[in-house]
């Protein structure tokens, strides 16, 4: 057979071994060979190239079954494994098989149908070969479209390990800086303090020293009037009595003054600069520092949109952000949640919109929809304001009139009473009120159009104005 089909064996034949092709795997470049051989020779060879035409392959390798058949019935090999194709000869009676009995599940030839089927449900083989062929058809589609699903997975595993990468980079970075600011801050901070010590104590050590220099001039008064009585008291006489009136009045002047006091406070004040020092210096530093109600999950955001690295404003990205399709992010719509949800109590934080015109902001459950069409609306499970250009509705096409156009945004949620409220915070005018029964953790909702032309190009979360009614913080 070899003989009569030269150029057949010659496609068939393994370049390795040169026989026939056992288990044969095709290259990028169209070679084929048995995939034992194969294997063996990228082991000697240390690569992956062709042992033909020497291309480096990237392919896995996988059995060609075409080939395979080929080459097998080329070889005269019986296949390994249970035949595919159905049995064409009767073993008990030694003729073609052409009917397949439902009854029994089995083929059967036409010797077989008569007498032993009789009742049964006897049909043509290819008849219910192509019945089951129809029946597997479905099957067969739905496994594809289960391998496509379990595809797209892995790529979208396979994207997460160097975004995982970029993220820790990214977060360490801003971690380190975050440290370095408050260290820069500790060493001011300690500097100023050890300053402060030092300038006490040269202003101590000034005073002690001047009221040091006084009492060395009223000693040397003192021990010039001393030495003065003393040598009037060796004379006698009238030499005496001459020179005790000057004695007497200049020592009576002299004694006459009050002691000398130590000055109090002369020493440093420990106490103030020692007392309660780290609580002071973070009171300090929590002075220097804002703190937001509401941190963005990145996690959620949709690949339109681009988050400042301190996480609490949120704008239009310039160019679409390569992210993986993460089960918690948005993919449709320009959409991200805050990081921490809520299921009980009240909570309120604000939102500078500015002049921004396109923005929605307000809460969503849990469970709402991230990846396919999701209107902002409570039947979708967002509750939300929302303006286009000035135009403000409540998320189910209700115009809304405002009195002015507001630059924050107060968002008030009370999850037990089922109650989203929406206040502008220069004078609390309260805009709308959701009402509604809240079942799932609760989480802030932002989105936000292209800023265009304005000059607010981000929406950023804000503490409670301090000037306004406050309400509770989470």
């Amino acid at each position: 057979m070899a003989e009569e089909n030269p150029p057949l064996k010659h496609f068939l034949t393994c370049s390795v071994c040169t026989e026939i092709v056992k288990d044969p795997v095709s290259l990028g470049c169209h070679h084929s060979f048995c995939s034992s051989c194969l294997k063996d020779f990228w082991g000697q060879a240390e690569n992956k190239n062709c042992p033909v035409c020497k291309r480096k392959s990237s392919k896995d390798l996988v059995v060609n079954f075409s080939i395979k058949e080929l080459a097998d019935s080329y070889a005269g090999r019986q296949r390994s494994g249970p035949s595919d194709e159905a049995q064409v000869v009767c073993t008990e009676h030694l003729k073609d098989i052409k009917w397949f009995c439902k009854d029994e599940q089995r083929a059967v030839c036409h010797v077989c149908e008569f007498p032993h089927h009789q009742g049964h449900t006897v049909v043509p083989l290819e008849e219910q070969v192509q019945e089951l062929k129809q029946q597997l058809r479905p099957d067969l589609t739905a496994l594809q479209a289960r391998r496509r699903r379990h595809q797209e997975l892995e790529e979208t595993y396979e994207a997460m390990v160097p975004h995982l990468k970029e993220q820790r980079v990214k977060t360490e970075r801003r971690i380190r800086a975050e440290f370095e600011q408050l260290h820069r801050f500790l060493r001011e901070e300690e500097e100023a303090r050890v300053k402060a010590l030092g300038e006490e104590e040269e202003q101590k050590r000034k005073r002690i020293l001047l009221e040091r220099k006084t009492l060395q001039e009223q000693i040397r008064s003192l021990s010039e009037s001393l030495s003065a009585v003393e040598a009037d008291l060796q004379k006698d006489g009238l030499s005496f009595l001459s020179a005790s009136t000057r004695s007497l009045t200049s020592t009576r002047a002299l004694l006459s003054g009050s002691d000398p006091q130590l000055l109090p406070g002369a020493l440093l004040d420990e106490a103030k600069h020692l007392g309660n020092l780290a609580h002071r210096v973070c009171e300090k530093m929590g002075q220097r520092t804002t703190f937001s109600p509401v941190i963005l999950d990145p996690n959620t955001a949709s690949g339109s949109l681009s988050l400042s690295d301190d996480l609490t404003r949120v704008r239009q990205s310039d160019v679409t952000q390569k992210v993986p399709n993460n089960p918690e992010r948005f993919t449709m719509y320009s959409n991200v949640l805050g990081s921490e949800g809520f299921s009980s109590g009240e909570h309120c934080w604000e939102v500078k919109v500015g002049d921004l015109p396109t923005w929605r902001i307000g809460v969503a459950k849990e469970s709402v929809d991230r990846k396919g069409e999701c209107t902002a609306s409570p039947a979708k499970g967002i509750w939300c304001l929302s303006n286009d250009s000035g135009k403000y509705n409540q998320g189910t096409g209700q115009t809304l009139t405002l009195k002015r156009t507001p630059e924050r945004i107060r968002v008030q949620l009370d999850h037990d009473g089922g109650k989203v409220s929406f206040y502008d915070p220069e004078d609390m005018t309260l805009i709308y009120t959701h009402q509604d029964t809240f079942t799932e953790h609760m989480f802030p909702y932002f989105s936000v159009g292209s800023a265009g032309e304005a000059r607010t190009k981000a929406l950023r979360v804000c503490g409670v104005s301090s000037r306004t009614k406050p309400c509770k913080l989470m």
